[in-house]
């Protein structure tokens, strides 16, 4: 039985997921190149990612896969995450642009013992404004 090359990719998880729905419907196919291209990802586009099947269902799975891209399998189900209120997203921001400000270039590093006044001070008021915040959306019952 020989193998024919099914379809290409870009992308391990594009090519993952193309071969776990081919597989749903029957298809038996292989992902070739997964272990260079995982291994370090600029790989991924220089060699692409194959999907290798049986030549005798090579028809049927481009036929699934074209209509997969054409939008037959698509579900009208909608967006499931509502849109952000402009106010939380201006108070995320200013909360980032207060920790970049303040922290000196540590945050998020295990270098604490040389931060200076200024950094403590800047975490201590972060610290706070992020207390003040929690208990103001915790009070207005959401």
């Amino acid at each position: 039985m020989s193998l024919v090359e099914i379809a290409r990719f870009q992308d391990v998880y594009e090519a993952d997921l193309a071969a776990a729905f081919l597989a749903s419907h029957g298809v038996d196919v292989d992902v070739t190149e997964r272990f260079q291209t995982t291994v370090d990802p600029l790989m991924q586009r220089a060699l692409g990612l194959r999907l290798m099947g049986r030549a005798d269902q090579a028809d049927q799975a481009r036929d699934l896969l074209a209509r997969v891209m054409a939008g037959e399998f698509g579900l009208d189900e909608g967006d499931d995450l509502s849109p952000a209120d402009p106010g939380e997203r201006s108070a995320a921001r200013g909360l980032a642009l207060a920790l970049f400000v303040t922290s000196g270039g540590f945050a998020g590093t295990s270098l604490p013992r040389r931060m200076g006044a200024l950094q403590w001070t800047g975490f201590a008021f972060v610290a706070a404004l992020i207390a003040g915040t929690l208990a103001l959306w915790l009070s207005s019952g959401r």
